[in-house]
């Protein structure tokens, strides 16, 4: 399963905190700015020690070969943060492999058993998912952390001559009512896409030998899991069972969460009838604006490949972009 975002924060930030536990210095390095192409975007983290080698990354490679000679050599001082600047010529852009004119700048800490605390909290918020930010003084070994409101998704990563400024947000994921062939194949796309995938089904008979790598696999009402794990602003859920009483009973659920992406697999005829039916059911015009059914982009699909792709495409056009 292709990590994502978050994913790849709490590897980084969880080997931290082992190395800083066993008593090892960890050098912490942060990409606060890019400029033309780059490999890895703004907030990318890399963590290394000494003892226990490396975590995340920067570019391709070439970035993190350079800085952990140096680190080796001692050619930093790790007394307050660094802003180091890679890819400032055409010599370096080919040294360091960076493509098109593109160079990035990092920020470079070094955390000491002080800082473990602070690694643990952003661990326990990202596991909670939590929408945090993290503040590091350029000027003094200091950072500050606080929560943000549930939707942090305005938020972007800021430099300023003072501080770096870093949202964290919850990691996307994925809930795919019913289990089908259109399920497993939209399961498999959006993984890669970076979405953490749950199918869940109340039919025992319909998940027995469902092969779904990679996706978490539930046999129970979509209820509870909406309203328990589904309801933030990083979320999407899709009714794919083609069973109105399961798929009109999550669409019921999931207007009262923040989801950016609920829909609805069915024909225009089947659509205007769920929509009549949730209508009958309470639900105000205002929702039923959020509900996309019939479900994807209209590229024509037919086959539940073809369906199954331009839901995720319609899902990553709606997903909040990250800053």
């Amino acid at each position: 399963m292709h990590p994502s975002a978050a994913d790849t924060d709490r590897h980084v930030l969880h080997s931290a905190a082992q190395w800083l536990s066993a008593g090892s210095p960890v050098w912490l390095a942060t990409v606060v700015a890019t400029y033309g192409s780059s490999p890895r975007p703004v907030g990318s983290l890399l963590a290394w020690s000494a003892d226990f080698g490396m975590a995340g990354s920067l570019s391709g490679g070439c970035v993190e070969e350079d800085l952990i000679a140096r680190l080796r050599a001692g050619q930093v001082d790790g007394s307050q943060p660094r802003l180091m600047l890679f890819g400032d010529n055409a010599a370096e852009q080919a040294r360091y492999r960076l493509p098109c004119g593109g160079h990035l700048q990092i920020l470079l800490q070094r955390l000491g058993k002080a800082d473990l605390a602070g690694i643990q909290q952003m661990l326990t918020w990202l596991s909670s998912r939590a929408p945090f930010v993290r503040e590091v003084s350029l000027h003094a070994s200091e950072q500050r952390l606080s929560l943000l409101q549930q939707d942090g998704s305005q938020y972007d990563c800021q430099l300023n001559d003072e501080y770096f400024i870093q949202p964290f947000q919850p990691a996307y994921q994925l809930l795919i009512i019913g289990a089908g062939e259109v399920a497993r194949h939209l399961a498999a796309l959006a993984q890669p896409a970076g979405f953490a995938v749950t199918i869940c089904d109340h039919r025992e008979e319909f998940l027995q030998g469902f092969d779904a790598p990679g996706a978490e696999l539930r046999c129970a009402m979509p209820d509870s899991l909406i309203s328990q794990h589904f309801a933030d602003s990083h979320s999407a859920i899709v009714a794919l069972a083609h069973d109105p009483r399961l798929d009109d009973m999550a669409m019921l659920d999931a207007f009262d969460t923040q989801a950016f992406y609920i829909g609805a697999m069915g024909s225009l005829a089947t659509s205007a009838k769920r929509r009549e039916r949730l209508a009958g059911l309470g639900v105000s015009a205002a929702q039923l604006q959020r509900l996309h059914a019939p479900i994807g982009l209209n590229i024509g699909s037919k086959t539940p490949y073809e369906i199954a792709l331009s839901i995720l495409a319609h899902l990553l056009a709606e997903r909040p972009q990250r800053g």
